[in-house]
């Protein structure tokens, strides 16, 4: 059964419904399934980690709004709105959760710094992350259509732990781009360095 919130207007001029009308102007019908199980699983978990419910719904719902955008969008809102312009020497996996929270923020109506920080961070992480970020970066990771080496321990690691949870995502996720020879996003370096190290020790402590 859908786990649904009744939204309050305080982040977004609309219902979930108006929401998810103008998502689906902009996704494709499997990244539009995949936006609202993201949605389900942070729902899933909010109350267990005290993130207000309604920010985790429309943060699971828009954190891929931009992802079939043409480059050219991105481009043009690197400049428009000066951001870093080392952005334009990535990509789209990059730009549509970094540049991504702008373009949200401008044809949404989405202002509220919790909800587009755990956009900006969805595929990046970052050296802080607030629970909600935290939250969204690890429903992306695990929503219930994943299907990879790990994915088992790293809900079961959700659970129990977030912050264990986040540092093992974090790890494998370098670990991969590494072993498939792709480019390291420099915040996805910080984002190691801040959330990784000790963790294991730190989990033989708890455990």
């Amino acid at each position: 059964m859908t786990n649904t919130v009744v939204y309050s207007t305080r982040y977004f001029d609309g219902s979930r419904e108006d929401l998810l009308t103008k998502l689906r102007q902009q996704l494709n019908d499997s990244r539009f399934e995949h936006v609202k199980r993201v949605e389900q699983t942070a729902l899933q978990y909010a109350d267990c980690y005290g993130v207000d419910r309604e920010r985790a719904s429309i943060a699971g719902l828009v954190h891929d709004y931009a992802k079939q955008r043409p480059d050219a969008d991105f481009l043009k809102a690197i400049s428009d709105y000066k951001l870093d312009p080392d952005l334009k020497n990535w990509g789209n996996a990059i730009w549509h959760g970094v540049v991504g929270a702008e373009l949200i923020a401008t044809e949404l109506g989405i202002t509220d710094q919790l909800i587009l920080d755990a956009v900006r961070f969805h595929t990046t992480g970052n050296r802080y992350m607030t629970p909600l970020a935290q939250l969204i970066y690890m429903a992306d990771y695990i929503e219930p259509a994943r299907d990879f080496d790990g994915v088992q321990q790293a809900r079961t690691l959700m659970t129990n732990n977030l912050h264990a949870a986040v540092a093992f995502q974090t790890k494998h996720t370098l670990a991969y781009l590494i072993a498939d020879n792709k480019p390291v996003y420099p915040k996805t370096i910080d984002t190691y360095n801040a959330w990784v190290p000790g963790q294991d020790a730190k989990e033989s402590l708890n455990g």
